[in-house]
């Protein structure tokens, strides 16, 4: 009896302390769920933060390739750590940072920056080649635009920049004059775009638009004026 009345004391007493393990506040030997602000694995951030519209890989998604290192190259650690930080106003990228409204600590916006980098840059990519500046800065002319898109884009956009009219079996683009995708970017968007191409999608950089005997790299001035070209069919659509 006495042996009885032990085993079911000491089964009260087991059970009492498995409770107690378990009781709210009472740390767990599982390992703790972070808080969001401490998460600083780059990969992590970047699933969580840039994947959706960047690609899984940093390729194929709906916005720029981040896996592209001629944009790294041209747009450099500045720039990628300001518009991952404030965003870009009235267009699909939002601001990161906390101090903008976002949800991510400093730290967290240089860790993201920093992977973007170690992961996908290249130190030799441009050689000796000397690319367009980043950002647009001489004068564009629109009507010397549509000559620069003529030489450089039409065989693959189209003549008139709506490649959706073409046939497929022509292999031209989709259409890069619609007002609802002009709506979505940037003026500075399609500058990247027409500098650093889009290799994940089989668009060439600057510097192979053109191709075959005579061929030769976009200049700055032409860039400058083919986005002037592109972003008057924008303004078009608002009139």
């Amino acid at each position: 009896m006495r042996t009885v009345f032990s085993l079911c004391i000491g089964l009260i007493l087991c059970f009492g302390c498995i409770g107690c393990m378990n009781a709210p506040g009472h740390p767990s030997a599982d390992p703790e769920v972070p808080r969001p602000d401490q998460v600083m694995d780059f990969a992590t951030l970047y699933k969580q933060n840039c994947a959706g519209c960047h690609g899984e890989n940093g390729t194929n998604g709906v916005a720029m390739a981040l896996a592209n290192p001629v944009y790294l190259a041209v747009a450099g650690e500045a720039t990628l750590r300001q518009v991952t930080a404030r965003g870009v106003t009235g267009k699909l990228m939002p601001a990161f940072s906390k101090s903008a409204g976002g949800t991510l600590t400093d730290q967290q916006i240089d860790n993201l920056v920093q992977g973007i980098l170690q992961t996908w840059s290249r130190a030799d990519i441009l050689a000796a080649a000397q690319p367009p500046s980043y950002t647009a800065g001489a004068k564009s002319d629109p009507k010397q635009g549509q000559k620069v898109f003529d030489e450089f884009c039409a065989q693959c956009h189209g003549a008139d920049g709506n490649g959706q009219k073409a046939a497929a079996a022509n292999g031209v683009s989709g259409s890069i004059i619609d007002p609802s995708y002009l709506m979505l970017v940037t003026d500075q968007s399609l500058r990247s775009t027409i500098i650093a191409g889009r290799p994940d999608l089989g668009m060439p950089d600057w510097r192979s638009d053109a191709s075959g005997p005579g061929s030769r790299a976009m200049t700055d001035q032409e860039i400058t004026d083919a986005v002037a070209w592109l972003a008057s069919h924008r303004a078009a659509s608002q009139e």
